[in-house]
């Protein structure tokens, strides 16, 4: 008898059941391990890390500098109290302004005599005696002279008198002695006068450059635009000069001479705008500034308060001491707490790029471009806050929500959502904000989102900015009201920033129809609304497609229709695929009579060339329609429908006919050959069906996919005798299966459950267009005689 084994103990299966669970813990770690090393180390990990590395440095430095600047402004109702946290002196700006601005308008105006103005008086004066010794009467002197001293014969013959030798001297005399009283009463014309009673110091400053320069302050200067007055001044003028007694009438010498003061009509002296100036700006740099000491703990401003210029001036300054009296150490501790705060923000952002849209993550370019616009849309908030604070709900809100914009036209809305998020986050930390405005970027960006799911038409766009301009004026005023003190001017400042708000909303709507072009270039992606206008049958394109190939363009209208469909059924982009469909076989142009859709019952082509040129004619047009689309500027996305629609799929009829041609050409061979070599040359006679594919590649998107089945479909349904619809149905399931196990949809994400509703839909377009006909009988018999013909057996042909 056999014995049996001995059993195990209990112990010794718990030790192995606990090294079985330690193996597999084992093996878990070490496969977590791989995945995260195989993870770091691909190419989609590394474009991000470096993007995001370069995005980090370019935003945290931005975020640093923006939260150093005083963002606050002037007329600003304060949100909470600040305190002096340093003592320090600053000089008051503002009086010390309005002290140098006193000491400038108390400079006199600078005027300098007219030289040629007064020596011509000196000598008019000067030689008045001489010149009218020499005459005879008042008619023999010039009008002019006669003009300017008003003389008659009683006035000359007393200034003839004046011509003697022990008078002409004293003469003379007199008229420097009023030619330099004039110097110091100067004669001012009516604009000068108006503007030397302007300043704070009516005095005027003479300068004369004659001889020995001269300066004089007055405050009396002689104006002739007042005649009376003037009249006054110059007869008293030649008193004092001698040429009239000081009192009593001032005689006939006197009256002359006066008269050819009054007569002039022209100023001594004029004024000097650039000696002015700098003789004002001398005497404002000559004040000396005020100096005012801030004490530690002194209230700059309250919360309620309307900022002034002289408290923002306070508040600066402060920011700036504390920053210079804390430290190296303290100022560089909090910016590397903002820039650490900012390197988080960007790792989630790229971490969520990274795993979850992977069509950013797997190119280059697209990185590069996201960075590019988060670090400018960043950029562009920073600096048009720091330059007017008041503008907040202007300057941060259009550039976060175009961001959020700008990804959901080019990718889709959840990547929109989720970026536009963290820029919110990224936009508060770098403006210091507080969460009632991360609140109202949050708004923004759901609005944007939730009403741009695509861009159909332009009036998508218009909706889109209404709506996101009524929710953020809903938010702003909201947000505004709970974070605010309850004081009267808080109410205009939250509604002022509501309309902003409502402004920025309407922004983003045109910038975005503005650079629209720009974006689809840039992300390499094409809209709705360039899909929109390719669809136009006006497009030149289509419209030689349809005169130089009418049957393929026929064909390509049934295809674009019946894939269109298709597409809607599983949620694809149905837009995109019927244009798609209407581009696929631009190719056939260039030789549109070797398709049989263009023959017209015609003789074939084919018939004269071998099954090999054929095919190279047959493959060649999905080469000619890229060349034909890269010309005519088609989007990249419209070029895969052209050069994937075939797939790598075989060329059935030539290959099948290269096949019969090989086996006729083997069976007149075979007489010549030996029972052992008759196999062997028959297979290298035959042709290998990779030759006879086309050169693909296989479709990457559902929608491609959609267009290989429905354009393969279309022709193989027109060849049915009887186009039933369970026929129809039995073709379609065919030719899906086969392009199935033929590999065609291995590089697309398509399911089987999405296979089966394609193939649905498209029997049901093809039932629809290909449906059976009543026979009607020929002729115009009516009724009853159709009715007759039937009874009679005749056969009529079934209108199509």
């Amino acid at each position: 008898m056999q014995r049996e084994a001995p059993k195990p103990s209990r112990g010794t299966g718990a030790a192995m059941r606990g090294r079985g669970r330690a193996g597999s813990v084992q093996r878990r770690r070490r496969s977590v391990v791989r995945e995260v090393r195989e993870l770091v180390l691909s190419q989609r990990v590394g474009w991000s890390l470096s993007v995001g590395l370069v995005l980090a440095l370019v935003t945290s430095v931005t975020a640093v500098w923006t939260r150093e600047q005083p963002l606050v402004s002037v007329g600003q109702v304060m949100p909470e109290t600040w305190t002096a946290r340093v003592e320090f002196s600053l000089v008051d700006d503002q009086r010390t302004e309005l002290g140098r601005e006193t000491a400038r308008q108390n400079q006199p105006r600078v005027y300098v005599a007219d030289e040629r103005v007064i020596d011509e008086i000196r000598r008019s004066i000067e030689r008045l005696p001489e010149m009218l010794a020499g005459v005879s009467s008042v008619d023999a002197v010039g009008d002019d002279t006669r003009r300017r001293f008003r003389l008659n014969e009683e006035r000359m013959e007393a200034i003839r008198a004046q011509a003697g030798e022990d008078l002409i001297g004293t003469w003379r005399e007199q008229t420097e002695q009023l030619i330099g009283r004039l110097m110091r009463r100067p004669i001012l014309d009516e604009q000068s006068w108006v503007a030397r009673q302007e300043g704070l110091n009516p005095q005027i400053k003479l300068v004369s450059h004659r001889g020995v320069d001269f300066v004089e302050k007055i405050s009396a200067p002689m104006n002739f635009g007042d005649t009376a007055s003037f009249d006054r001044e110059c007869e008293n003028l030649v008193r004092l000069a001698g040429f009239a007694p000081l009192v009593g009438p001032i005689g006939a010498v006197g009256e002359s001479v006066k008269h050819r003061l009054v007569s002039d009509g022209r100023p001594t002296f004029v004024f000097d705008q650039a000696a002015t100036i700098a003789e004002q700006a001398q005497a404002a740099e000559a004040v000396q500034p005020v100096i005012e000491t801030i004490a530690k703990g002194q209230r700059v401003f309250s919360r309620g308060d309307v900022l002034e210029p002289s408290q923002f001036r306070i508040y600066a300054e402060e920011v700036k001491q504390y920053r210079a009296a804390a430290g190296v150490w303290a100022v560089w501790t909090e910016r590397a707490s903002v820039a650490a705060s900012v390197w988080l923000i960007v790792a989630l952002l790229m971490g969520y790029v990274a795993t979850f849209s992977q069509k950013i993550s797997a190119n280059l370019s697209r990185l590069a471009w996201l960075g590019g616009v988060i670090a400018a849309s960043q950029l562009l908030a920073c600096l048009a806050s720091v330059i007017e604070p008041r503008y907040l709900a202007l300057t941060a809100v259009v550039p976060t929500v175009l961001v959020a914009v700008l990804l959901s036209i080019a990718y889709n809305r959840r990547t929109a959502m989720s970026i536009g998020a963290l820029m919110a986050v990224l936009n508060c930390v770098s403006l210091d904000q507080s969460v009632g405005f991360f609140v109202l970027l949050l708004v923004g960006v759901g609005a944007a989102v939730w009403r741009l799911p695509e861009i159909r038409d332009r009036q998508s766009l218009v909706t889109m900015s209404l709506w996101v301009a009524a929710s953020l004026m809903v938010a702003a005023a909201i947000t505004g009201l709970m974070e605010r003190p309850f004081v009267a001017r808080a109410f205009n400042e939250a509604a002022r920033d509501a309309l902003l708000a409502g402004t920025s909303g309407l922004l983003v709507g045109g910038i975005t129809l503005f650079v629209l072009p720009a974006i689809e270039r840039a992300f390499d992606i094409t809209t709705n609304l360039t899909l929109i206008e390719l669809r136009d049958p006006k497009q030149p394109l289509l419209r030689e497609l349809q005169q130089r190939a009418p049957g393929t363009y026929n064909h390509s209208l049934n295809v674009a229709s019946i894939a269109e469909s298709a597409a809607d059924a599983i949620g694809a982009n149905g837009l995109l695929t019927y244009v798609g469909a209407m581009y696929h076989d631009i190719g056939k142009m260039n030789k549109p009579e070797y398709f049989v859709e263009n023959q017209y019952g015609g003789p074939n082509k084919h018939d004269k060339l071998s099954p090999a040129m054929s095919l190279l004619v047959i493959v060649g047009h999905v080469k000619d329609g890229m060349e034909i689309a890269r010309s005519f500027g088609l989007p990249k996305v419209l070029r895969h429908f052209i050069e994937a629609h075939h797939g790598t799929t075989l060329v059935e009829y030539f290959y099948h006919q290269a096949r019969k041609q090989a086996m006729e050409v083997t069976e007149e061979g075979k007489e010549q050959l030996t029972a052992g070599e008759d196999r062997d040359h028959e297979d290298e006679r035959l042709p290998d069906e990779v030759d006879y594919r086309y050169p693909g590649p296989k479709p990457r998107t559902k929608e491609v996919a959609i267009l290989m089945l429905a354009d393969a479909v279309e022709s193989a349904t027109r060849t049915l005798a009887e186009p039933t619809s369970s026929r129809i149905e039995s073709l379609v399931r065919s030719l899906a299966d086969k392009r199935l196990m033929d590999g065609q949809f291995d590089e697309c994400d398509l399911t089987l459950r999405e296979l089966r509703a394609i193939v649905d839909s498209i029997s049901k377009s093809l039932t629809s267009i290909y449906h059976g006909r009543i026979s009607y009988p020929s002729g115009t018999r009516g009724p009853k005689t159709a009715a007759a013909g039937e009874k009679d057996g005749t056969k009529e042909r079934s209108a199509s």
